[in-house]
């Protein structure tokens, strides 16, 4: 090798540079496919130049190579094309893979491969249908007929973004069929291997249940079943679910086994290597391409190619060069938070590394933190401790009975069983522990630059604590700096300076929050509720969107919640509700306890002294607000006609719910009490058979609104109400345009309505 080319190389493995190269490249990953606004942009873009400065001043000798690789990148980048609209015609297929598909009762969904691109596909699915999908061959589906819209934008607060979860996957749309027709084809080595991970995935379902679980995750990297999310729940509580992601102690694990063996037999160090490679490349095609044990993978391979040539390169430039040949191949990588959570610790494992575990512990939930409070909203105070306590049991009796499992379940499935018995106390344990909520606080979100900075701020505070000559005086500010910021985001969120009104999107259903600013003060009126008219389990709407919204604002206990009346879509949520966060009080119309659909409901979840039964003219008086019952007057049994209606006063305005009340019974509101109020949740989600053309008349509202599903089957809100509103010059809102549709008040600041969809130009 000539100097020439003998000194480029060395100078390429220079300290710091790919770890540089690498920042750069996910800051221009963000600014690329994930900044909004334009202050996101101006915050790239300044950390970008400095990067920038950094790459072509501090390593001038490799500017050329840093131009190539951002080039390189840019162009794949580039070709990274947007999902192809795809649209139904006689020739359109669509294709996937049994071993990917999700079927929950008689409906199926996968992510398949359409002409131009991937598409989100679900629809009914029968039982020959099934038996073709058994057989564990390519599907594809022709003779098409349904319906393809984009994938919904998130219209909560706190809620999940499928939208940007499929964006990271470069799917865009979903086709829901009503009909089709399968055909499977065998031919084709992808189409092997995925025929085989197909029916190792139905040997593992055949294990027991919690066996069947573990195995799953460690090997394939999916949860069999929504019957084991509470599983995942108590470890997530906990601030232990990272043990259950295959990630770098898989790979350790696997090639520390690997290495052992080839030892034994003397292979050479190449010969071992190439072992480790096929070995890892067959478990990233069965853990269906996790970004942790990629980076994992990718990681040890690089590391083991160097070495072999003799090179050497420090841990954090080996995991910059990881993250380099990581987004090239997959530019969109940063739009996983796995992939952000996996690669930020494994960058404060870098850092941590001469800290003792329990330090080191401490550091890196700190160092993620900030990410934690950004994604999920809340965290373990006792995680340092749960970690100390749940690893060692995860690493030397889950992993290695899950493992020995495999190896006897064929042969004598008896001792299966016997594992079974040992996990299943393991798990009863941690669910107790998890139930308690022992050191969990619901912080509340933090906005995306209050995570920038707690993240710089944290990586600097471990930096300074690592180098050798640190000056602890100002290591102590920077300490002291954290905590007060930490504290006063806690603060704001916990004690706002503002409350609100707040209409969740729930879909079909009612939901209505109302929070008093300062010393918070939290309400609910109805939890909406799925509708279900084929049979199907559904997993309740409020794990998805009310809790999350609840979590988001730092809330952790609800001060009281009305009940309109028994239908699903205003109550069918409340006991998963009441199964997960604190309810002080229960208040209903009189008469809908003695309902028996009602108490089934609420047994063992609240007791009797928490509920109180109103009748029109009885008071809810709180320090901050007070609700007025204005319906029913006499007792009922939960019917339409028996809706609970309140009214309150806030920042000097009046509002008024009246759940799915009926023409009739708004009369008698208005005849007895001469209401006015300024804003008017419409009756029974804007049908005609509520909303009297006279009620609305005396109440004069200046705005109402509609809390009413998308393309829901009753066709609400009724054109007869919209023209009645019309006729009267009365705006409207509806949280099927608007999504969520929020009212904001406070001492400070004048009241104000925020949509959290965006208006759609026509």
């Amino acid at each position: 090798m000539s100097p020439l080319k003998t000194n480029w190389k060395f100078d390429v493995l220079k300290p710091g540079f790919f770890l540089v190269l690498a920042l750069l490249l996910v800051d221009l990953s963000f600014l690329y496919y994930q900044c909004n606004s334009l202050m996101q942009k101006l915050v790239c873009l300044l950390i970008a130049s400095y990067l920038s400065y950094l790459l072509f001043y501090k390593f001038n000798s490799l500017k050329w190579f840093s131009l190539v690789v951002l080039c390189v990148t840019f162009f794949v980048t580039y070709i990274d094309k947007k999902q192809t609209n795809f649209t139904i015609r006689p020739r359109s297929i669509i294709v996937f893979y049994p071993d990917q598909v999700e079927i929950f009762d008689d409906w199926f969904t996968v992510d398949g491969q359409a002409a131009g691109g991937k598409i989100k596909v679900s629809g009914k699915i029968n039982s020959s249908q099934i038996k073709q999908l058994k057989l564990g061959y390519k599907v594809v589906l022709y003779n098409l007929a349904g319906d393809i819209n984009p994938i919904a934008a998130v219209s909560n607060y706190g809620q999940f973004d499928l939208q940007r979860f499929y964006r990271s996957k470069n799917i865009t749309q979903e086709v829901k069929l009503t009909s089709y027709k399968v055909k499977v084809e065998k031919r084709g080595l992808r189409n092997y291997l995925h025929h085989l991970r197909f029916k190792l995935k139905v040997f593992l379902q055949k294990m027991p249940p919690i066996i069947s679980f573990f195995s799953s995750e460690l090997i394939l990297g999916e949860n069999p079943s929504q019957r084991f999310q509470s599983i995942l729940n108590n470890y997530r509580d906990l601030g232990v679910i990272h043990i259950l992601s295959i990630s770098g102690l898989h790979v350790g694990i696997y090639t520390l086994l690997i290495s052992t063996c080839c030892y034994f037999f003397k292979l050479t160090q190449e010969e071992t290597f190439v072992f480790c490679l096929i070995i890892l490349l067959i478990g990233i095609f069965l853990s269906n391409g996790q970004v942790g044990f990629i980076r994992a993978s990718l990681t040890y391979i690089l590391g083991q190619l160097l070495s072999i040539n003799k090179l050497q390169i420090n841990k954090s430039d080996l995991l910059g060069l990881t993250s380099v040949l990581h987004l090239i191949f997959d530019p969109r990588l940063m739009m996983n938070t796995g992939a952000i959570l996996s690669y930020i610790l494994a960058l404060g494992l870098g850092m941590t590394n001469h800290m003792t575990k329990f330090k080191q512990s401490f550091s890196l939930n700190n160092l993620l933190l900030p990410l934690l409070l950004f994604y999920f909203f809340q965290f373990n105070l006792l995680t340092v401790f749960f970690n100390l306590l749940i690893v060692p049991y995860f690493n030397w009796v889950v992993m290695p009975l899950t493992f020995l499992n495999l190896l006897l379940f064929s042969i004598s499935p008896k001792c299966s069983f016997l594992i079974e018995r040992v996990l299943k106390q393991g798990e009863k344990v941690i669910a107790q522990i998890s139930n308690s909520k022992i050191g969990l606080l619901t912080f509340g979100k933090i906005n995306w630059w209050q995570c920038l900075f707690l993240l710089i701020m944290t990586s600097i505070i471990l930096i300074r604590i690592n180098e050798k000559h640190n000056c602890q005086k100002t290591t102590k500010n920077f300490i002291s700096c954290l905590l007060f910021t930490y504290g006063l985001i806690f603060l704001t969120i916990h004690f706002p300076l503002q409350g609100q009104v707040t209409f969740i999107d729930v879909g079909q259903g009612d939901s209505i929050f109302i929070s008093t600013p300062f010393f918070r003060k939290v309400y609910l009126i109805d939890v909406g509720g799925k509708l279900n008219f084929n049979g199907q389990k559904i997993n309740p709407q409020v794990n998805k969107i009310t809790l999350p919204f609840l979590k988001a604002q730092g809330i952790s206990k609800i001060n009281g919640i009305f009940i309109t009346h028994q239908d699903a879509d205003h109550v069918g949520d409340l006991r998963p509700l009441l199964s997960q966060i604190k309810v002080k009080k229960l208040f209903i119309a009189q008469g809908l306890i003695q309902n028996p659909s009602f108490q089934k409901r609420i047994i063992g979840k609240i007791k009797k002294s928490q509920i109180r039964q109103l009748l029109a003219g009885n008071k809810v008086n709180d320090s901050q607000i007070s609700f007025q019952t204005v319906y029913p007057f006499k007792p009922g049994i939960g019917k339409n006609e028996d809706s609970l209606s309140l009214t309150f006063k806030l920042a000097g305005k009046r509002w008024l719910f009246t759940g799915d009340l009926g023409q009739e019974g708004e009369l008698e509101i208005i005849n007895q009490y001469h209401l006015h109020a300024d804003y008017f949740k419409l009756g029974h989600h804007g049908s005609r058979t509520a909303s009297n053309k006279e009620f609305l008349k005396a109440l004069h509202p200046e705005r109402v609104f509609i809390s009413a599903g998308r393309k829901n089957r009753f066709g609400h809100p009724h054109i007869e109400t919209i023209e009645t509103l019309q006729a009267q010059h009365i705006p409207w809102a509806s949280t099927q345009d608007c999504g969520m549709i929020t009212w904001t008040y406070g001492a400070f600041t004048r009241p104000k309505f925020k949509r959290f969809l965006p208006v759609i130009k026509k």
